[in-house]
């Protein structure tokens, strides 16, 4: 178990290292789209391979930040009903969909990706579009994003795992308040109720 733990430490430091650098990618996206369509509107100068760059760099930061999404529990989930279960049984379902959904995913999409990277390397395959891209870096993306993911679901089932059999504590519990915070929270409160006192109508 202190093996596995030791494992989930090292991938959950790799993974939030990736997360925090793809966040300039980002930026990156932001600029190149504003630039351009200053240029577009402005001068009348127009270029597909910056706009197709503009895509890749959003794939880049959908493919790499999707384990660091997973690592902060960011993700989309429907809680209709588990999210009134108690919490064991929440991290037991959470196991199971890691095992028998989510890593078999990753694996069978990295895997099937491979021959289209081959492929496209081989020919060199460019974008359709006049002045694009090669197409190949965008495929590398799919491998690589889903062995993060992979590589963030086991570190995941593992401290999922320790939890069950108490050798650590929830890894998602919601973090206690400090007293900064409740503080902060109690002097909300009293500035609300006196705006709300304040109000026309309000009680004074």
């Amino acid at each position: 178990m202190n093996a596995l733990l030791a494992y989930s430490r090292g991938v959950d430091w790799l993974t939030e290292r990736v997360g925090r650098t793809v966040y300039w990618l980002l930026l990156a996206a932001v600029v190149i789209s504003t630039v351009n369509a200053l240029l577009r509107y402005t001068f009348d100068i127009g270029s597909n391979a910056w706009l197709e760059l503009q895509w890749y760099l959003f794939a880049a930061v959908f493919m790499l930040g999707a384990g660091y999404v997973f690592l902060h529990d960011q993700h989309v989930r429907i809680d209709v009903i588990a999210g009134r279960l108690p919490r064991r049984v929440q991290v037991w379902i959470d196991v199971v969909g890691i095992t028998v959904f989510l890593l078999p995913l990753c694996v069978f999409v990295a895997w099937t990706s491979l021959p289209s990277i081959d492929k496209a390397i081989d020919t060199m395959e460019v974008s359709a579009n006049p002045g694009g891209l090669i197409r190949w870096p965008l495929y590398v993306l799919v491998p690589i994003g889903f062995g993060l993911r992979f590589a963030q679901g086991l570190s995941e089932l593992f401290k999922r795992i320790a939890f069950l059999a108490g050798r650590a504590s929830d890894p998602h519990a919601e973090p206690e308040k400090t007293e900064e915070e409740k503080l902060l929270e109690e002097l909300q409160a009293e500035a609300e109720a006196s705006a709300a006192s304040a109000a026309p109508g309000g009680r004074p």
